[in-house]
């Protein structure tokens, strides 16, 4: 049963007091909460939707932004360690991705912890070489122009001044914080959970290769899956997507 425990971090949009396990979303650059609000229509009562609201965004403008990975995982690990009496699975997509990589490592670590699945999207193995040049410091206009690229900010915002205003500050952390990252191996064993990779079949920036190289990551299942789209095939995807994961963590997995 969900605890009746309050974070900042966390969003319940659906809260499910039957739930068996619990699925925790990790968001992609300048993405929210709000990103993962409709998931809960494709999902059985019995998983529960918990997605991770960031600083600086969503119910949380105020606050200050983070700039390093080092920042947010103990600050997201102590606001899941009251939820983590359920089974629970990891989603993240782009950004998403590092962070549910990271902090189920860090888990592991501090609490002892994992996730019992790990779904990881849009983004390729950690050891690989990032082949996009760092665009966290580039100028305004130019700045834009490269987000406008990655095709996941609508329209109606990038030609809306003021909203671009307050979100490019966001955009920028964001992208500081991946950018910034560097993969320590540091002779981590690798994960004992089963893996799955997603990706856009037509995503220039992830082709199947750098998925397939998360494969040395789990001693488990590993699977690449792709979809029709972009870099943000998600955002068309959400039943196919769901459906997808529901599938797999089914195959062994109860719930």
């Amino acid at each position: 049963m969900t605890k009746a425990i309050k974070s900042k971090w966390l969003v319940f949009p659906k809260p499910q007091p039957a739930a068996r396990l619990r699925l925790f979303c990790l968001p992609f650059a300048g993405g929210s909460s709000n990103a993962f609000r409709n998931w809960t229509k494709y999902l059985p009562s019995t998983v529960e939707l918990c997605s991770i609201e960031l600083p600086g965004r969503g119910s949380r403008l105020s606050e200050a932004l983070r700039h390093s990975l080092p920042e947010l995982l103990p600050e997201i690990s102590a606001a899941l360690e009251p939820h983590l009496d359920l089974p629970f699975i990891f989603f993240g997509h782009s950004m998403g991705t590092l962070l549910a990589f990271e902090l189920n490592y860090y888990l592991r670590q501090q609490l002892s912890k994992s996730a019992s699945h790990i779904f990881l999207s849009g983004r390729g193995a950690p050891h690989l070489a990032d082949p996009e040049p760092p665009i966290h410091q580039l100028g305004h206009d130019d700045f834009i122009s490269k987000i406008k690229e990655y095709n996941g900010t609508p329209k109606q915002i990038l030609e809306h001044r003021e909203l671009m205003e307050l979100m490019v500050p966001i955009l920028r952390a964001d992208f500081e914080i991946c950018e910034t990252y560097r993969f320590e191996a540091d002779e981590r064993e690798p994960f004992d959970q089963p893996l799955t990779i997603f990706g856009g079949l037509k995503d220039s920036s992830t082709p199947r290769p750098v998925l397939e190289a998360w494969s040395r990551y789990t001693t488990s299942t590993f699977q690449v899956r792709m979809f029709p789209g972009d870099h943000f095939y998600l955002l068309d995807s959400e039943m196919l997507l769901i459906q997808t994961m529901l599938r797999d963590i089914g195959n062994h997995f109860n719930f």
